[in-house]
């Protein structure tokens, strides 16, 4: 075991871990930062993305000892109370049906808005988001409901 300070939601956490330990298991079975969910294992589907100094990543595919220094953000540090543009959005527009996926949505989706906040990210096409939400899925279906929530918080 090794002892890990991580700033956490703008918090320093201290964990005593393995190494190889992932991300998602430190936050979801030693921090009870569960809003951060398991879906593959294999960083494939998104449901377990949370960002690296603004940066998504998938959590469960990321050890713990390569974060360093780096600040992590979940899906609860992203506001602190729901009020992130795209979390207004994602209610705005209904997009959740059942929920699993869309913590790792929002993450991905805020991420896209802060990337392409330099730039005129109203202008955002069907594809920009296609291409960037592609490591995204939802087993619902829901992606057209994404989109638009996504072109409605880029929009504000």
């Amino acid at each position: 075991m090794t002892k890990y300070s991580l700033k956490i939601n703008g918090k320093i956490q201290q964990v005593d871990v393995e190494p190889s330990t992932p991300v998602l298991w430190v936050l979801r079975d030693h921090l009870n930062l569960t809003g951060t969910k398991f879906g593959c294992g294999m960083g494939m589907c998104g449901a377990c993305t949370i960002h690296l100094d603004d940066a998504p990543v998938r959590s469960c595919s990321l050890p713990v000892s390569t974060v360093g220094k780096q600040a992590i953000t979940t899906i609860e540090g992203l506001s602190v109370n729901g009020t992130h543009p795209v979390q207004k959005a994602w209610i705005e527009h209904d997009v959740a049906q059942c929920g699993y996926c869309q913590a790792g949505q929002i993450m991905s989706a805020a991420a896209l808005l802060k990337e392409t906040a330099a730039t005129n990210r109203s202008n955002l096409s069907d594809e920009d988001i296609d291409n960037y939400m592609s490591g995204n899925i939802c087993r619902c279906g829901t992606y057209l409901r994404i989109k638009e929530a996504i072109k409605s918080a880029a929009g504000k």
